[in-house]
């Protein structure tokens, strides 16, 4: 597994609340267990004492992208290293489950964790992979959407640094929102121009008839 996968888990847990629109989807240990995707092993470790956790691991997570999305790189960056210094890891190679024609192993780096709880396993792997991320493509390619309410967080990873939504879904609401705004701002303004034609045209006073 590449680690660059790992930074996948800070941004499913980041996106389980929606602060603009007062939603919240970590509510159960089932929810904490879903974040864990395939990891099973990992996920059957989580108690209903995570669910408080998780969450208090998600305001740090999201922290670090508000100050990314900021511009303020040296801000993200300590958050996400007090993160790595609470919830270590330790990278292994392995080649557990992969295997070449030749029945070889794949040999790929892998992040071990040894928790005590489902949460300490969790936020190590998600700020792991975070920082892998960072330093690999850049603090400003961590990002909020920027279609409001929405406020999701994304890991951008086009080649021109252009990514501004978090789906196609919530670009195509914002071009769509952007293009009714321009329709209104230039029917404003012919309807604004109409006006003061109307007003500029000269009076005839009654008795030049």
């Amino acid at each position: 597994m590449e680690l660059a996968y790992y930074s996948d888990y800070a941004v499913r847990l980041v996106n389980t609340e929606e602060p603009a629109r007062g939603t919240d989807t970590l509510t159960s240990v089932e929810a904490v267990r879903d974040l864990f995707g395939a990891n099973q092993s990992a996920a059957r470790r989580a108690t209903e004492a995570d669910v408080t956790r998780f969450r208090s691991v998600r305001a740090r997570l999201r922290a670090v992208f508000e100050a990314a999305n900021a511009g303020d790189e040296t801000l993200g960056v300590d958050l996400l290293n007090s993160l790595l210094l609470e919830f270590p890891v330790s990278p292994q190679i392995s080649g557990h489950d992969f295997r070449d024609d030749d029945g070889r192993p794949l040999w790929h780096m892998h992040l071990a964790d040894h928790p005590s709880n489902a949460t300490a396993g969790y936020a190590a792997i998600a700020a792991m992979g975070l920082a892998f991320h960072l330093t690999e493509h850049g603090v400003d390619r961590l990002g909020l959407c920027e279609a409001p309410p929405c406020r999701n967080a994304y890991l951008d990873t086009s080649t021109n640094r252009s990514r501004r939504y978090c789906s196609d879904r919530c670009a195509t609401r914002a071009n769509v929102a952007a293009y009714r705004a321009r329709k209104r701002l230039e029917a404003e303004r012919t309807e604004n121009t109409g006006r003061a034609a109307d007003s500029a045209q000269p009076t005839t006073a009654s008795g030049d008839r």
